[in-house]
């Protein structure tokens, strides 16, 4: 009998595996597609040679993540690439403000707020692994209380509200701004400033990097580094009924909620099946990817600096469109997350080509075309934009969910993000990554804390199975 068997191959399920397969533990991996990854995957184009990121792109919390960057990756192709500055963020008057690892850099940059986010950044800089081991896990007794407190006050903020009231210029309040969005939350809603907060100290601590050949290179890392601990990965193969499976002592599943309560229907009480199916899913995203016969003709230079570009111009119009979202409408005039990869990766495609990796938020499930809106927010900032495509290759929130079932309607943080399912989800549990049957663990970014590169779902996951077999092999031995 296995001692474990993992339902899906995305980062947390690799993630676990691993960590099971480090105590010595027999693991099997399941994985619907042939290649492992789920969200963190790669595919070529449309034009020959050139390789896009069919999920997440960019990996800033994978990079830092307590639990992925302890494991020898870089023994298994894994090579990051750090662009010079984290984030670009263009604003109409023609210039950019640059989020770079270097605090004094780019407080420099922000004018009469320079001084105030040099305030506001210092101490999570000088605390941000402390910080991370805390908020990257579910609701417990902290190990640096006093520090966790000081966070969540402004943390729990929303994030509009901080921003103004924090800072008296457009360029930091627009920073701020574009960092809160990736909540996928309106910026009038409580806890959306947490995201600012630790994505703007990421960029100032371990910066914002990615796999150089595309995010598939860390997938494929994991998967190999499994491998050599003996675990197994089955691709290929979908798994619709834990009773199709071998027997092991645990099951973990990196699957959504609504997954497992469906694959695993006969092994859970109907209660808690119900309470899966009611978790709230954020908005999706609707995705574009471009194919350039050059680099993006940014109308401010700067923004050739950087890996990430936030495109949306002021606080008021990021949290205007945020706030159509959230109530079902799609802005003419997008929040655009984009990434410039191949400007510091020339693998990525043939000589002189480039691509452009770019999404927007829209309402789950959303089936309207928001190319336009996309190519017109990007011409905004980069004139002469259009005239540089030879092709796109374009993702409704129906082909992000094909990417990865676990991705509900397009929702990539696998669930909505806030006060209310931040710490508790699934459902209210003492341990939210345990279900009513003891030998069934949940995996995903739909356990805390959430959505995101960074493997600590599944870390957790498999802490609370190691429990269990721990309990299985003591009392075999008491039994013999």
């Amino acid at each position: 009998m296995l001692d474990a068997i993992v339902i899906g191959a995305g980062p947390n399920g690799l993630a676990a595996a691993i960590r099971l397969a480090e105590q010595g533990h027999s693991v099997r991996v399941y994985e619907t597609h042939d290649r492992p990854g789920g969200g963190s995957r790669s595919a070529e184009a449309s034009v020959p040679g050139v390789t896009y990121d069919l999920g997440a792109a960019i990996h800033p919390l994978a990079f830092a993540s307590p639990w992925l960057s302890s494991l020898p990756l870089d023994r298994y192709g894994l090579e990051w690439v750090h662009p010079s500055a984290a984030l670009a963020h263009p604003l109409d008057s023609g210039d950019a403000v640059l989020l770079r690892r270097d605090l004094t850099a780019t407080s420099q940059t922000l004018g009469v707020d320079g001084e105030r986010w040099r305030e506001l950044f210092e101490p999570l800089i000088r605390n941000a692994a402390d910080l991370l081991d805390d908020t990257l896990a579910p609701a417990h007794l902290p190990d640096h209380p006093g520090l966790l407190a000081r966070f969540g006050i402004q943390a729990l903020r929303p994030a509009a509200t901080f921003a103004s009231s924090t800072f008296t210029g457009p360029q930091a309040r627009a920073l701020f701004a574009g960092l809160a969005a990736h909540s996928f939350l309106p910026l009038e809603e409580y806890v959306s400033a947490a995201f600012g907060l630790v994505l703007g100290m990421l960029g100032h601590t371990t910066g914002w990097p990615f796999p150089r050949g595309g995010a598939q290179r860390l997938s494929d890392a994991l998967a190999a580094y499994l491998a050599a601990l003996g675990g197994e990965l089955i691709t290929d193969t979908t798994v619709t009924r834990l009773a199709d499976l071998p027997p092991a002592r645990t099951y973990l599943f990196d699957t959504s909620a609504a997954a497992l309560a469906q694959i695993a229907e006969p092994q859970l009480p109907r209660g808690y099946r119900r309470q899966l199916d009611r978790m709230r899913q954020a908005p999706g995203v609707f995705k574009v990817d471009y194919v350039l016969d050059s680099p993006v003709p940014w109308a401010a230079a700067a923004c050739r600096e950087a890996g990430t570009l936030h495109l949306g111009g002021t606080l008021e119009e990021i949290a205007a469109s945020e706030r159509a979202v959230s109530r079902g409408g799609h802005p003419d005039a997008p929040f655009i997350i984009a990434a410039q990869p191949t400007l510091f990766d020339p693998s990525r495609a043939p000589d002189g080509i480039h691509t452009l990796w770019a999404y927007c938020h829209v309402p789950n499930g959303s089936t309207v075309d928001m190319t336009a809106a996309i190519d017109a927010q990007i011409e905004r900032f980069a004139p002469g934009f259009r005239e540089r495509i030879i092709a796109r290759q374009v993702m409704f929130p129906a082909d992000i969910e094909a990417v990865s079932a676990n991705f509900i309607g397009g929702d990539i943080s696998v669930g909505r993000p806030d006060l209310r399912q931040l710490f508790t989800r699934p459902v209210v549990r003492r341990n939210p990554y345990t279900t009513p049957n003891p030998r069934i663990f949940l995996c995903s970014a739909a356990t805390p804390p959430g959505g995101g590169v960074h493997g600590m779902c599944g870390y957790h996951a498999a802490t609370a199975a190691l429990q269990r077999l721990a309990r299985d092999r003591s009392l075999s031995v008491r039994g013999t």
